[in-house]
């Protein structure tokens, strides 16, 4: 037997330089990979001649590879789920098109991935090689940001060298810019100990421009609130907005009590006082966060029982076995022992 089938997702825009070297590269790390494997490369309505390049280099290397072409830029997050959408395979692989990820670890991450019984084992760029003010501090700061607020320890969410169990992938959706935020969608339908990381291949860019800048550092900030309240309350929204209601109601009726206290012991005046006006906004801001979770619970029970959606995920077990380099006989991949993502890395 051989390894589970695998798909290559590779989005692409605006590289027309790498377009050649990348399919020689993939070509040459997969072409020896033992089993059923097939490339799908999304051109995100690139501007330069990405696209037609494409075209040539698919009916140069043959019937591994698929070509994908959106009709404008919809952004790497849209590409990405394009691409996934269009797999058929046991296994799905994500890389960038800029050469800058290396497709010879991929067969690797598999392997380890059926190894250690993952969902999801993501690439960890730790020999870097990007700017350190434009990238790499950026890149810093939002990792350690994501890891306090998620619970999944990774420390390079935002290499796209990543190795999904497809079953498991295509139970989530990812839209506007959220590919760097995969794995903590995973973590909706997958346990933290079944996300992983390992070092990968890193190289400089060498042709096109990079897509990322200081800038994202921000929009990763805002999008990780909208990451926060669907990984913790997806299933109970009235929770997240009863608990502020109850919080800001609690602190409003204690100044409230207060000010009776000041105007019925002391008889002192309060219809003056600034903190009146604080206490009777805070009720009224309590009312509506609490009439606001109880919408939100309602419309989460539509939404659960209108759609095919289910509130819980059955696991299927993946074996495989595969040909080992000593001696040709066949080799079980046994599951690993479950361990975090952080514990393993430390392993490592």
């Amino acid at each position: 037997m051989s390894l589970p089938s695998l798909t290559v997702v590779v989005p692409m825009f605006n590289e027309e330089d790498n377009v050649a070297p990348l399919f020689e590269a993939i070509e040459t790390s997969l072409k020896d990979y033992p089993g059923v494997w097939k490339v799908i490369l999304v051109n995100d309505g690139s501007s330069d001649a990405t696209g037609s390049r494409l075209s040539d280099c698919v009916v140069k290397y043959g019937s591994h590879y698929n070509h994908i072409e959106l009709q404008r830029n919809f952004g790497q997050t849209a590409a990405m789920q394009a691409g996934i959408d269009a797999a058929d395979t046991d296994i799905i692989a994500t890389m960038d098109g800029d050469l800058q990820n290396d497709p010879a670890d991929i067969p690797r991450l598999v392997k380890e991935l059926l190894s250690r019984d993952l969902d999801l084992l993501q690439g960890w760029r730790k020999h870097r090689q990007d700017d350190l003010v434009s990238r790499k501090m950026p890149s810093r700061f939002a990792n350690k940001l994501i890891q306090r607020v998620s619970g999944v320890k990774l420390d390079d969410y935002g290499c796209s060298l990543k190795v999904y169990r497809a079953d498991v992938l295509k139970q989530i959706r990812i839209y506007g810019e959220m590919h760097r935020f995969i794995p903590v969608w995973m973590a909706t339908v997958s346990p933290p100990h079944r996300i992983g990381q390992s070092i990968v291949n890193h190289r400089a860019r060498v042709a096109g421009e990079s897509k990322y800048g200081i800038s994202r550092t921000f929009r990763v900030l805002i999008d990780l609130l909208s990451v926060f309240f669907f990984l913790k309350f997806r299933a109970r929204p009235g929770h997240f907005f009863g608990s502020i209601g109850l919080w800001v109601g609690t602190i409003g009726i204690l100044l409230l009590a207060y000010l009776a206290g000041v105007k019925y012991v002391f008889g002192q005046d309060i219809g003056g006082r600034p903190l009146l006006l604080v206490a009777s906004l805070l009720i009224i801001a309590s009312l509506q966060f609490l009439t606001t979770g109880v919408l939100s619970e309602i419309l989460s029970r539509i939404f659960f029982q209108t759609t095919n959606v289910r509130s819980y995920k059955i696991r299927t077990p993946l074996v495989c076995e595969f040909p080992t380099a000593e001696n040709g006989a066949e080799e079980t991949i046994e599951p690993a022992p479950q361990n975090s993502a952080g514990q393993q890395a430390q392993e490592k």
